[in-house]
């Protein structure tokens, strides 16, 4: 499985500071996933865990899933998302012990547009034409760095040269290739056909629970449990294509709730304008940016 896309955010940050203060600098390496989240299957960072409960409803008549195991739903869902186009993640996850927001669009040419924020700091990210923009403030890069064991001559560095910018980060450098995979939604749901009869494995054993809606459309609720107290709770819509629109990801390591919306909608990528954007290779050299 691909790692989570919060980590590899985090990381590729950190990749990018250290880069204009120490030049090119290797990956970081990040702690691998546990696997998708039971009952789903999913690629992060979708699968991470996931959205809030969803209201209680009456399901549609006739029952789109009549017929069907708890099983063979989590099979039409993952089916229905894998072919998305697009689609929007917002929500909070914990990793490592810190809450994580996160909302991003994202669609299958690789161009996102979207936000994290972790420990009060806050990154913006945008990419488009396989040039990716990045833009934190200082508590965003402060947490970023110091996850890297950066000094704090270096950062406070650092920070000074990037205040207030964005920085644009071509293809070939550092950061570029982990915060492209961020939003690269091919890449992202890649993992739904990789080793099916695991996947398949990870998706057995679901129940179905009393269906629901998420933002007023109709959903069946599918749950997985797992030893040690891990509930997986996921939304599958009861409208339209099966898409996973809700997951609850309870007990374990890395709780969370994320939300997945707009999907098939278009993504619009705004360009940050020249003059507030600062080439990265620019910096590396030690010419004005």
């Amino acid at each position: 499985m691909a790692p989570h896309s919060d980590r590899k955010l985090l990381a590729a940050a950190a990749v990018v500071c250290a880069a204009v203060v120490a030049g090119p600098a290797p990956a970081a390496a990040w702690a691998a996933t546990s696997g998708p989240p039971a009952g789903v299957g999913l690629a992060a960072p979708a699968a991470v865990a996931v959205a809030a409960h969803a209201s209680v409803a009456v399901a549609p008549s006739p029952d789109p899933f009549a017929g069907l195991s708890a099983d063979e739903i989590g099979d039409k869902a993952v089916t229905a998302t894998r072919s998305a186009t697009s689609l929007r993640m917002t929500g909070r996850i914990v990793t490592d012990g810190q809450p994580l927001d996160i909302d991003f669009a994202v669609n299958d040419r690789s161009e996102c547009t979207g936000l994290m924020k972790i420990k009060g700091g806050t990154a913006e990210l945008r990419r488009l034409d396989a040039i990716t923009y990045m833009k934190g403030d200082e508590a965003f890069w402060r947490t970023s760095m110091t996850s890297q064991g950066m000094s704090e001559a270096q950062i406070d560095t650092t920070i000074e040269l990037v205040k207030g910018r964005w920085l644009k980060i071509a293809p070939g450098q550092p950061g570029s290739g982990d915060l492209g995979g961020v939003c690269d939604l091919k890449e992202l749901l890649a993992d739904l056909d990789k080793d099916k009869d695991k996947d398949k494995a990870e998706r057995e054993g679901l129940t179905r629970g009393p269906d629901a809606e998420v933002d007023g459309t109709p959903v069946a609720t599918l749950v997985k449990k797992k030893d040690g107290g891990e509930t997986t709770t996921v939304s599958v819509a009861q409208e339209g294509k099966p898409y996973i629109l809700k997951m609850v990801k309870t007990g374990g390591d890395e709780p969370g709730s994320m939300t997945l919306s707009d999907y098939d909608k278009p993504v619009d990528v705004v360009v940050p304008p020249a003059d507030e954007t600062v080439d990265l290779s620019k910096l590396q050299r030690g010419t004005p940016a």
